[in-house]
């Protein structure tokens, strides 16, 4: 076997046990992250996919985002985002991520999360029910099967865009707080 070969054969074994045991870390902005708890407990158990909650972003592979997101928790997001390990997923959930949703005409909400980072997967809906959430989770795990979730490729690929984006809104996306002074 090649190097290529063996680089590929290890990724393939190494994305069977992602898309098999994803950890989430759930950045709840809004009101969709109502249906998690659903999701989490014993009516689906989402544990029985391989999925569960993660503490802190460096640990997690998922990114959940639960709605609509103010600019000012776009900072905080885009920060969180960044420092997440490789391979890693993003899951908007809800209409606001999509198009703003109810919020779209706030001066305080942005409208589209995929102009600040990539989204791997979208679960639609205002407020998606808990099905829709699972169905959701099973869609990112096919993602990665097909290796289609490459969403963390396209902000290497991108990160100018996506870097000019975050400032045209943010202005600065510097954290700046009592730990980042």
């Amino acid at each position: 076997m090649t190097k290529e070969e063996v680089d590929r054969k290890w990724w393939e074994i190494g994305d069977f046990f992602r898309r098999n045991s994803l950890w989430m870390l759930m950045y709840c902005t809004g009101c969709c992250a109502i249906e998690l708890p659903p999701a989490m407990t014993s009516a689906y158990d989402m544990e029985r996919l391989g999925m569960g909650p993660m503490a802190t972003p460096r640990q997690a592979d998922v990114l959940l985002v639960t709605g609509y997101l103010s600019l000012k928790t776009l900072r905080r997001l885009i920060y969180t985002y960044e420092q997440m390990s490789e391979p890693k997923y993003v899951v908007g959930f809800g209409s606001c991520t999509i198009n703003g949703g109810i919020y779209h005409d706030s001066h305080a909400v942005i409208n589209q999360l995929d102009q600040y980072i990539p989204v791997d997967t979208y679960v639609a809906g205002c407020m998606p029910n808990t099905e829709a959430v699972m169905n959701g989770f099973i869609d990112l795990m096919e993602l990665i099967k097909t290796k289609k979730a490459d969403g963390w490729k396209r902000y290497h690929e991108n990160y100018e865009w996506y870097k000019k984006n975050q400032l045209d809104s943010l202005g600065s996306i510097e954290v700046k707080d009592e730990f980042h002074e």
